[in-house]
């Protein structure tokens, strides 16, 4: 493909590179999972705000969690302990 430039003359239009990514997936040893993930967190208060409406029906106005224990990751497929993965799935969450 060419491209006029702003005095007329042509040139060939620049090339689009792939870029190549290695991507570090998190994948179960156990059974190969690499796409479903549970995290479960031991010892959790939450707290949750309602407020009451007129017609005695109620409305959740936020919540609050403390994590009070350990959090672990596994694999939702076999439950195999991912834990030693846990630091890159935070890594990685957006």
């Amino acid at each position: 493909m060419e491209i006029a430039t702003h005095r007329g003359e042509k040139k060939e239009a620049p090339k689009k590179r792939r870029i190549s990514r290695n991507l570090t997936l998190i994948k179960c040893p156990h059974c190969g999972n690499d796409r479903e993930f549970l995290e479960v967190a031991d010892n959790v208060i939450l707290t949750t705000n309602y407020h009451q409406n007129n017609d005695g029906s109620f409305t959740q106005e936020g919540d609050e969690s403390q994590i009070m224990g350990e959090i672990k990751l596994y694999c939702a497929e076999c439950n195999n302990d991912l834990s030693q993965f846990h630091s890159r799935f935070l890594e990685m969450l957006f």
